[in-house]
């Protein structure tokens, strides 16, 4: 058993080295004193050939091209609109409600909802280039009686 791991351990280190066990001994031993250069010892390791199938990697990256963004004809300089939306629904209570508008680089808006405690709150906004994102929060009480929602009946558990 103890000779199975150590060959699976060597396998893999095979694998990680590139195919090439390390070998403990020096690529070349130092030159005897005395000696001249011409005359050192040198050993070389064996070179090991280890054919390889070339396989072409799942995770291959295409080249990148930089792009070049078209020129837009049809900017706009003062881009402007307008939307509004409103929701009440007499079933489960929602109630919330939403509108904007913008004019070149200003946007003005609010928007509101009913807050789980029976307020609404209210939320004012604006945003231009000169003072940033501003918003203004408000919460005010109902006039009327929230209408409770009827809980939702658990679903049955199940045994195995």
């Amino acid at each position: 058993m103890k000779t199975i791991i150590l060959a699976a351990i060597l396998a893999v280190c095979r694998g990680a080295a590139g195919g090439v066990l390390p070998v403990a001994s020096p690529y070349a031993y130092a030159r005897p004193y005395g000696l001249p250069v011409a005359a050192s010892l040198t050993v070389a390791r064996p070179a090991i050939a280890v054919a390889r199938p070339a396989i072409a990697a799942p995770y291959a990256v295409a080249p990148s091209y930089a792009k070049v963004a078209a020129p837009v004809d049809d900017y706009d300089p003062n881009p402007q609109y307008s939307y509004a939306y409103d929701i009440q629904d007499a079933i489960t209570g929602d109630s919330k409600s939403q509108q904007e508008s913008r004019s070149g680089d200003v946007v003005q808006g609010s928007y509101s909802l009913v807050e789980p405690d029976g307020t609404r709150r209210v939320v004012e906004y604006t945003a231009d280039p000169h003072n940033g994102f501003n918003a203004v929060v408000h919460k005010e009480p109902l006039g009327g009686v929230v209408k409770a929602v009827a809980p939702v009946a658990a679903a049955p558990a199940f045994l195995h």
